[in-house]
């Protein structure tokens, strides 16, 4: 889900909530199961305003402790909240599907030779990759893939079902960040002219409408003091929520809410290119957090020459329409400046927006490729299929050719699997095809590993060795053998990872997951079994195979 549909969601269970809420008052009073988080929340309203706390917590009780038309729909809508960006973090530690599994888009774009005489192309590169992944973010994707590719190219996958349309429209997007002053006497006027015309709005690209949508000119509005719209543009000032989406900041008069609109200077001051960087310290003497800003050399001598002049008036950060911040200049900045007055998250959005709101770079589209999600789904069941009955025929093989040995052997097989998966999901790597064709090629190593080992075993068993004997013997036998050949395939998978790209690079990645996996399942997981049954179990018998085997007199007996 974006962070859109996240919070329409959030607001109509909020509203369910609120309804079966009041019903249980209306009925039997007893309050709706998935509506427990309230009580802890409602005691502590209760034992804050010093009432009694009630012993029996209904539906009534609960909604007592909230005040008339207080918290309590914000406090149901936290908790919808809190819990699905809970599954979204849960999200990101899963294993994720590749194109060629899920369907999706595959763009490459191209990097225009737009970049500034002092501006590093490895910099602006690594800054058009996070403005790109903050846009994408609102398809619901928290980790889509996005890399650099060569010196001059821009790699996206979006997997799952997507508008094209849509996506192309925001990736292309300008992002346009800005600095421009703040007209203040052109701001009181409007803020009066609103007060008096609450139904009127302000779009983003400053234009005021009526009731009913037809646009009113500057020029039109009481008292302008000889302005027009080709000098002054309305903007909103917006803050993030607690969804993380830009939501206009609002002030009550009275019994009224208003949205907070300033007017600024359409010339602008400063562009977001011209900075470099963008961070959160702490004020030694207060331990505030404050904004600080760095700017290359030309953008210096710009800010400089416009905050000299203008000490004591308001700076507006403009980003694609929306005001996120106009603090006031109190001295002439030059290559970094501090902006303060925001708490800690405030701060750090700040800080992302001055770093990220601008795309450094121009892009054109150099391919697109559209994947169908019933590929995938096709796909997804036939390499199931695949890796499901290597492993049954393996691991079948293995109980029946091996005995009790083969059991072993499937222990470390499924903690093999186990082990590749935990690092695939850990490592946040991308599931494909190719990547499942190395799964079921490591099946194949591992159980070559524990083949050399139990084949060892064999031929000390038949020298009349003891249990203990025979398995210290088989391993430390086996043991250059597995990892001669293990080593030989971790060197090619670790070439074809760094060389390879796509496909190759997602056979490699998991055939190089798979040898270490494999090596320590077979050599440590597999001895610890075999030990454990000797040291601990007291067992003098030992079968890896139908013709050979350990009795209780621990001699050798081949059949």
């Amino acid at each position: 889900m974006s962070r859109q549909h996240i919070k329409e969601y959030a607001s109509l269970k909020t509203q369910e909530a609120l309804d079966a809420l009041e019903a249980a008052v209306f009925s039997d009073d007893q309050l709706p199961g998935d509506l427990d988080f309230l009580i802890p929340i409602a005691k502590k309203m209760y034992k804050d305003s010093k009432k009694p706390v009630p012993a029996n917590w209904t539906a009534s009780a609960v909604l007592n402790a909230f005040p008339e038309g207080s918290l309590l729909p914000d406090t149901i809508e936290q908790k919808y909240c809190d819990d699905i960006f809970a599954l979204k973090d849960l999200q990101r530690n899963a294993v994720k599907l590749g194109l060629d599994l899920s369907g999706g888009l595959s763009i490459v774009l191209r990097v225009g030779s737009t970049l500034k005489a002092d501006d590093d192309p490895a910099d602006a590169m690594a800054r058009a990759l996070v403005v790109l992944n903050n846009r994408i973010d609102q398809f619901g994707l928290t980790e889509p893939v996005i890399r650099t590719q060569g010196t001059d190219q821009i790699y996206i996958e979006i997997p799952g079902t997507a508008d094209p349309e849509r996506i192309y429209d925001i990736i292309m997007g300008k992002g346009s960040l800005t600095f421009r002053l703040q007209d203040e006497e052109a701001t009181e006027i409007f803020n009066n002219y609103y007060m008096e015309n609450p139904r009127i709005r302000v779009n983003l690209d400053g234009e005021i409408l009526d009731a009913s949508g037809r646009l009113i000119e500057y020029s039109s509005i009481g008292r302008w003091p000889g302005l027009n719209n080709d000098d002054i543009q309305i903007l909103g000032v917006y803050t993030k929520d607690r969804y993380g989406l830009d939501e206009i900041e609002t002030y009550t008069v009275g019994n009224n809410t208003y949205n907070t609109y300033i007017a600024v200077k359409k010339e602008i001051g400063l562009d977001g290119n011209d900075i470099e960087d963008a961070f959160v310290e702490r004020n030694s003497m207060d331990g505030k957090p404050e904004v600080i800003f760095r700017l290359n050399t030309q953008g210096g001598n710009d800010f400089y020459n416009l905050t000299s002049a203008n000490v004591n008036k308001n700076l507006a950060i403009v980003l694609d329409g929306k005001v996120k911040s106009y603090p006031r200049i109190s001295t002439g900045i030059r290559d970094r400046g501090t902006i303060t007055g925001f708490g800690s998250d405030e701060a750090e959005n700040l800080a992302l927006v001055l770093r990220t709101g601008a795309l450094p770079v121009e892009l054109s589209v150099d391919s697109q490729q559209s994947i169908g999600a019933s590929l995938g789904e096709d796909t997804i069941r036939q390499g199931l299929y695949a890796l499901l009955g290597g492993v049954a025929a393996v691991l079948l093989f293995m109980l029946f050719y091996y005995r009790s040995a083969g059991i072993n052997a499937i222990v470390a097989q499924v903690l093999n699997f186990y082990i590749m998966f935990s690092v695939l999901s850990a490592l946040n790597f991308t599931l494909t095809l190719p990547a499942i064709a190395g799964f079921i090629l490591t099946i194949g190593m591992a159980t070559d590993a524990n083949v050399i080992i139990f084949e060892r075993m064999k031929e000390e068993m038949k020298l009349g060795k003891t249990r203990k004997a025979v398995i210290e013997a088989g391993f430390g036998k086996a043991f250059w053998a597995i990892m001669d050949s293990n080593i030989t395939t971790f060197i090619a998978a670790l070439f074809l990872s760094q060389l390879g790209s796509g496909p190759i690079r997602g056979f490699a990645v998991s055939l190089s997951i798979g040898v270490f996996s494999s090596v320590f399942t077979a050599l440590f997981v597999s001895r610890l079994i075999f030990d454990f049954g000797t040291d601990v179990m007291r067992s003098k018998k030992l079968s890896v195979s139908w013709t050979t085997r350990i009795q209780e007199n621990t001699k050798a007996v081949s059949l």
